[in-house]
């Protein structure tokens, strides 16, 4: 989503994330392809929802979510990102992306937000509201909700320098409390086909899957910076950041950078 007023647009908003599932985040800065962006710098000035999704092959509702997170990721204002869940695999619906951090980390959001229960398909804007996200309806009435709720923002600066390393700079803010800074590593699209359940025989198209993600550091609000070594991700990997309030809270910032 883009916001801005008379003196053009403010700084990145959000961050979205969908289990399937789903999550929406927003505040955050969103970059394009490195050959189209300046070697791959992410372009301040821009308000940017992030997002998740967890993918449950099997459920009808899956591919109304998965098809609206595909619209978010295409905004140039929106990160959108998909985490898939292993609490279905049980049933014979293996989900090839699913892994235990994904589902633990939806199981984290769960308790946060007190939920009674986790369920799919589900996405979190900014850390902050839920609901399945699968109509149009559904997902502006969040990302309005945590507009109202969302402080002022501090925006992570993405950077491929030459030797491939990422970049990931934090200018100085006055934040409350300890905050989290979060890199995820996620494949642009899969095709995945269905073979049981409501959607057998189709085809789920799943956008922005993350593969992995890792806890960089803390941060307490003075300017810092990390590098991650160009071994970590693929070249055709996005990437995405995320400064989180610690334990999963609200997001402060987000920003992504797109494949070369």
């Amino acid at each position: 989503m883009l916001i801005g007023g008379e003196q053009g647009p403010l700084p990145p908003f959000g961050h979205v994330r969908i289990w399937s599932t789903f999550r929406v985040d927003w505040r955050c800065r969103s970059a394009g392809r490195g050959r189209r962006r300046g070697r791959g710098q992410a372009r301040p000035g821009r308000r940017a929802l992030g997002g998740r999704a967890l993918h449950l092959a099997g459920l009808q509702l899956l591919p109304a979510a998965d098809a609206l997170l595909g619209k978010l990721a295409e905004r140039p204002d929106i990160v959108a990102l998909s985490f898939h869940i292993d609490y279905w695999d049980y049933i014979g619906w293996k989900d090839r992306f699913a892994t235990k951090e994904t589902t633990a980390r939806q199981r984290a959001y769960a308790r946060t937000l007190r939920q009674k229960y986790v369920y799919t398909p589900e996405m979190v804007v900014d850390g902050r509201v839920h609901q399945p996200g699968i109509t149009t309806g559904q997902i502006e009435s969040m990302l309005a909700d945590a507009r109202r709720q969302s402080a002022a923002r501090t925006t992570p600066l993405l950077k491929r320098m030459a030797d491939g390393t990422l970049r990931i700079a934090l200018d100085a803010a006055k934040i409350d409390g300890a905050a989290d800074v979060t890199l995820f590593v996620y494949d642009r699209r899969h095709a995945t086909p269905v073979q049981r359940g409501e959607n057998e025989g189709r085809r789920l198209d799943n956008f922005n899957v993350v593969r992995r993600f890792e806890v960089l550091g803390p941060w307490n609000g003075a300017q810092a910076h990390w590098d991650v070594a160009a071994d970590r991700f693929q070249p055709e990997q996005g990437l995405a950041v995320i400064v989180q309030r610690a334990d999963q809270g609200p997001v402060l910032g987000c920003a992504r950078l797109e494949p070369l």
